[in-house]
């Protein structure tokens, strides 16, 4: 599902420069790879470097790539991807803050550690990447965007993944607020969030590139078991492939959309939520 109010001809992607966070693997290799179709230069970035250089091999086959390994959790890293594309190809069109992870534990069994470590990678990533690379989009004589990896659960709240939910709420409204305030100034940057569902990707493995200094200080409850076996049991029964995702992430931006929902089942779940918000109101 796409929102859009655009009358305008399509955002064309052609000869552009697509810059993608978390671009190793899931979601971020797919809109890559979408990217690539589309015609557009690539800047890939992530923190397993390995995935790194099999992405950019690949994709170098087919369309100007470059690529670096970065932690997200640092605005100095992205302000080195933004200097990277704009030294290799002249600037960025479209920025994908792409990277997430993501554990599940019960509220009372969420360390700080954990919350640091979702909140750093999910939502301050976004911010460190809005915050390198949307001076010099301004800049530019043609239209540019943001787009804003986030999630169902930036609408909705789910039990055992309330830090997961928290970061995504967070990118959700932060990409409202800056299409606002660029709306408000004219600024030819636009944002679009994109808010799938589960999709069967390695999400719930995050656990393997853990910071050791953010490592879990909470043991491994019954409870906690429980809930990381369910959500990757959910991740893996997603519907919707990532390259599903990347297309539908792809149709918003060339229509300019604020928001893309591949899932459009969940509607209800949102639905239910706002009924609630609104029986509050009366």
């Amino acid at each position: 599902m796409i929102n859009s109010h655009s009358d305008r001809q399509p955002f064309d992607l052609a000869g552009r420069v697509a810059v993608i966070t978390g671009a190793a693997s899931g979601l971020g290799l797919a809109l890559a790879r979408a990217c690539a179709q589309e015609g557009m230069k690539l800047v890939l970035a992530d923190i397993n470097e390995e995935g790194m250089r099999d992405a950019a091999s690949e994709l170098g086959a087919h369309t100007p790539c470059t690529w670096a390994r970065i932690d997200v959790r640092h605005g100095p890293e992205l302000e080195k991807l933004e200097a990277l594309a704009f030294e290799t190809f002249g600037g960025t069109d479209v920025l994908f803050n792409n990277a997430g992870v993501v554990t599940a534990r019960p509220v009372m069994q969420t360390s700080v550690a954990d919350w640091r470590w979702m909140l750093d990678v999910n939502l301050w990533s976004v911010i460190h990447g809005i915050a390198a690379f949307v001076p010099r989009m301004l800049t530019r004589d043609r239209e540019t965007r943001i787009v804003n990896t986030a999630s169902a659960a930036g609408f909705v709240s789910v039990s055992t993944l309330a830090a997961y939910c928290v970061s995504k709420h967070g990118v959700v409204t932060l990409s409202e607020s800056l299409h606002q305030e660029m709306t408000s100034q004219g600024a030819r940057v636009g944002v679009t969030v994109v808010c799938p569902a589960f999709v069967p990707t390695h999400i719930a493995q995050s656990e393997r590139y853990r910071p050791a200094e953010l490592a879990a200080t909470n043991s491994n409850s019954e409870a906690v078991l429980s809930a990381q076996a369910n959500l990757e049991k959910a991740v893996q029964a997603g519907r919707l492939t990532a390259d599903d995702v990347a297309q539908a992430a792809i149709r918003g931006v060339r229509e300019r959309a604020l928001y893309v929902f591949p899932h459009g089942k969940i509607r209800r779940g949102i639905e239910e939520r706002m009924a609630e918000v609104y029986a509050a109101l009366q």
